[in-house]
């Protein structure tokens, strides 16, 4: 690694302004392979469609593929990037954006205002049904207004969109690409990112190379030209073990979401650099179906929540290395309701039991409550496997439901049937969470008319409507604040969902590697990655 070639020159009377130079010469070596384990899920399909994907290991591969018209910094700053300015207009309804002028498509496409009009217009679209139509919120149209210059309307102001620009969802597609492949394009990705897309292997293995024409790169980046690293690899492995196997042994050299168990010894081992931060996202949390019975009654979700102890799930599976969660929203994330909800509810399984006896759920020969024939079970819906040991937190919440006399069982699916589940509400309960910029993922989670196709929620609360669509519209941002504390105050109320734990994305590098870096939103970047050598 440089640092030995650092030492070496020292030990042979190389002087320290020389022996710096060249560490920092072989640190930026150009070249190379960059290969990275990352856990994408066993049942999951691939989408490299930044318009059409929810799910987050397959948006951090987007993010090398891709650039947005605004970038976050770490301190919730938005930054020019693709745009190098923007106004928006006294009644907050028209945004109208200056754009860069030297910034081509992998596909020799070039980027300027009728591409970005492209993509908002192929976003509004309804036969395209893409799943970032609700981070444009109430977008209408876009007007060129010159080669270079376009203005986005709204019927009404939309205050989440200059954050919602910094996602992933609202990553810039070459409209010629979208053209030619439709609803394929995921398959086919075409950006303007410091890496270009090579091939996919469905399930197993993506493959990108460096845009050699890259000069454009986002103010937070190390350096604005191409990448140093010739090709990117990213191999899917859900296993826990065989990833951490695959890094530990130079297989890879980079590897994600290492389990709680392992992040101990990747920490204090000097042959591997330990990054984490908190996503911006939704916190993880189960949700009862409460469309149908008996989750439609307050009592009995109540009665469940009262049966976990989320605090001892959280520490038995992490191992302290992430934080049990109160509300639904992230507590880095503007509107983040953690501190105000913290210990507003405790576990109580004596009083989930007195409340299913009273409800007429009593107990039958082999501990699972019974009323009218029917047993207390609850189907739990996924299709994402053990990522981020979300199974081994299930498999706990199921031993403490047991407890009450309720049985759960896991229902794996693929992603096709568990969309057709979710859309036909045949589930009980289902878990996740969502990455996003702005709290205003809570509308599309809970408001019926808004909600993402992926969304277990099947709510409709007026007072949670209402309160989540004024939030929307909120110009005042210390009003916009208390609206979304209201909103997730009734969530808890009425145990719509129930927060587990505030994930903190993780990565382990090789040594030999530097310049993998972590951005705001929490998604890795490899755009200054290099690889040292001995």
């Amino acid at each position: 690694m440089p640092t030995r070639r650092y030492f070496n020159a020292l030990l042979a009377g190389t002087s320290i302004a020389a022996a710096t130079t060249e560490w920092a010469r072989a640190a930026t070596s150009p070249g190379g392979t960059l290969t990275v384990a990352f856990d994408g899920a066993a049942v999951a399909s691939f989408v490299l469609d930044a318009h059409n994907c929810r799910f987050a290991p397959q948006a951090r591969i987007i993010r090398s593929l891709y650039d947005n018209l605004v970038v976050l910094r770490d301190d919730g700053v938005l930054l020019p990037w693709l745009a190098t300015a923007w106004d928006i207009s006294p009644d907050r309804r028209q945004y109208v954006f200056t754009l860069r002028q030297d910034v081509v498509f992998h596909d020799g496409t070039k980027f300027d205002a009728a591409a970005v009009k492209a993509n908002f217009d192929r976003i509004l679209d309804p036969t395209n049904a893409l799943q970032s139509l609700p981070e444009i919120g109430s977008y209408t149209n876009a007007t060129v207004l010159s080669p270079y210059q376009v203005r986005l309307e709204f019927s009404e102001p939309f205050e989440a969109f200059l954050h919602n620009l910094s996602s992933v969802g609202l990553a810039i597609v070459s409209p010629t690409a979208a053209a030619k492949y439709g609803k394929l394009l995921g398959q086919h990705p075409v950006g303007s990112g410091p890496f270009r897309f090579v091939s996919l292997t469905p399930g197993s293995e993506i493959r990108l190379e460096k845009n050699p024409d890259y000069n454009w790169a986002p103010p937070t980046a190390s350096h604005s030209g191409p990448a140093y690293i010739d090709n990117l690899v990213f191999s899917n492995v859900p296993e826990q073990l065989t990833r951490v196997a695959a890094l530990q042994s130079g297989q890879v050299q980079v590897g994600d979401l290492i389990p709680s168990q392992n992040i101990a010894e990747f920490k204090s081992d000097p042959d591997f650099l330990f990054l984490q931060k908190e996503m911006l996202d939704t916190n993880y949390a189960f949700a009862l179906n409460n469309a149908k019975a008996p989750w439609d009654d307050l009592d009995i979700r109540n009665a469940v929540r009262l049966s976990l102890n989320i605090d001892l799930i959280v520490r038995v599976v992490y191992l302290g290395t992430i934080e049990r969660a109160w509300s639904s929203l992230s507590s880095n994330l503007f509107g983040s309701a953690e501190r105000a909800l913290s210990g507003s509810w405790q576990p109580d399984p004596a009083k989930a039991k007195a409340i299913l006896d009273a409800k007429g759920w009593i107990p039958g020969s082999d501990g699972i409550r019974v009323k009218d024939g029917q047993r207390l079970a609850i189907s739990f819906l996924d299709t994402q496997g053990n990522r981020e040991q979300r199974l081994d937190v299930i498999q706990l919440v199921r031993r403490q439901l047991r407890e009450s006399g309720i049985d759960l069982s896991i229902d794996s699916e693929t992603a096709g049937t568990y969309l057709a589940k979710i859309a036909h509400s045949t589930f009980d309960a289902s878990a996740g969470a969502q990455y996003a910029a702005d709290p205003d993922v809570l509308r599309y989670s809970y408001v019926p008319q808004y909600r993402s196709k992926l969304e277990g929620t099947r709510v409709n609360d007026p007072q949670l409507n209402q309160l989540l669509t004024a939030a929307a519209t909120e110009g005042d941002t210390t009003q916009r604040e208390k609206l979304y504390v209201l909103a997730q105050q009734r969530i808890i109320d009425q145990v719509y969902a129930i927060p587990i734990y505030i994930l903190r994305y993780n990565v382990a590098v090789a040594a030999s590697v530097q310049g993998v870096t972590l951005d705001a939103h929490g998604f890795p970047v490899y755009h200054g990655a290099t690889r040292g050598s001995a």
